[in-house]
């Protein structure tokens, strides 16, 4: 017998047993349940015939059409099912609302010996659960620092070291600036972004810090949830104050060979905010490969603008660790005896 679930005994099950989402592809593409595996009940066009005839003649009608479609399908579906769990035999199934493609495609691979749960609600419920799981209240220490400081490794590093960490970067696959989308996958909608986030936000323990990179609310097109950002807003901040010569390093070493056409492209994209002069001057050496005086003249604008968004938060809760060079573990225990530091303070208080 099919077993519904809700989210949270759906999500539970989920860490040891795989998840079909039936679903069209062109919805699992937008977005999906991280980790689940698209096997589509209807393909895209398909998915338009139905709903097309559900609007024109009705349910009955649409269900058989549905059918006709599906019946060829049913064996080339049971046999992806137990490939995805020889041993055991049980997987967990979803589809948008948790209706008719969820349930016809468990009550058939139940049929078939299989053990099969849908998730109540479907899809749906999961996104009404992410984007409320948001508000939760949790300790949050943010990593500060210039264009150039390697918060990426620095955040790596605390992970390495103990301490729970989300990379939003990662997760978006940009590193915020209008560089950052160079030599990194493609991102993700903002929906899957989010659903991403959601999955590291729940696995961490509720009663340890976190700690994230301090952000814009935009990471490239993906936006920070607005729930978290809210919260990030009035955490505390470790401004990690790194020399302009040994960032300029550290960019030189990331940048440096990478399509010569995606550079001229992002230095553009920032011409007004740089200037005529400025701009200029930084394609002529990217031009001559000079990626040291590319870093320099660019550094003058992002430097600014971060500085300027720092001076908008409470001054009290900035932190600030001179570190004189490029040492992520270094800077990683220090930041952690600083987070140790304040976390004595808060409960002598």
């Amino acid at each position: 017998m099919v077993q519904q679930l809700s989210v949270t005994e759906f999500l539970k099950k989920a860490r040891s047993l795989p998840i079909i989402d039936v679903r069209s592809p062109g919805e699992y593409d937008h977005a999906h349940i991280p980790g689940a595996i698209s096997i589509p009940l209807f393909d895209n066009e398909e998915r338009a015939l139905v709903g097309t005839k559900y609007k024109q003649a009705g349910k009955d009608a649409a269900v058989l059409l549905g059918l006709d479609l599906v019946g060829p399908k049913l064996v080339g579906f049971v046999k992806q099912a137990r490939k995805l769990n020889p041993r055991q035999k049980e997987v967990l199934v979803h589809c948008w609302r948790g209706g008719m493609r969820s349930g016809s495609f468990a009550w058939l691979l139940d049929t078939a010996g299989l053990t099969a749960s849908t998730l109540v609600g479907g899809y749906k419920a999961y996104r009404n659960a992410v984007l409320e799981s948001f508000s939760e209240p949790r300790t949050l220490l943010i990593l500060g620092g210039k264009t150039g400081s390697g918060k990426t490794d620095i955040l790596k590093e605390l992970a390495r070291q103990g301490e729970q960490v989300i990379d939003l970067e990662g997760l978006a696959h940009h590193k915020g600036s209008s560089y950052g989308a160079i030599g990194q996958p493609a991102q993700p909608t903002n929906e899957q972004f989010e659903n991403l986030v959601y999955a590291q936000w729940q696995q961490l323990d509720r009663k340890r810090r976190i700690w994230l990179e301090d952000e814009s609310r935009n990471v490239g097109a993906c936006f920070v949830p607005m729930a978290i950002w809210q919260q990030m807003r009035t955490a505390p901040v470790a401004f990690v104050d790194v020399p302009k010569p040994v960032r300029i390093c550290r960019l030189v070493n990331e940048y440096a060979g990478i399509d010569h056409g995606l550079l001229v492209a992002a230095t553009e994209r920032i011409r007004k905010r740089l200037g005529g002069k400025a701009t200029n001057d930084a394609l002529a050496a990217l031009a001559h490969q000079d990626y040291a005086t590319v870093a320099d003249l660019t550094l003058a604008y992002y430097d600014k603008a971060y500085l300027h968004g720092l001076s908008e938060r409470d001054s009290s809760s900035v932190y600030p660790l001179v570190m004189d060079e490029d040492n992520p573990v270094q800077t990683a225990r220090q930041l952690i005896e600083w987070a140790n530091t304040q976390a004595e303070s808060e409960v002598l208080r």
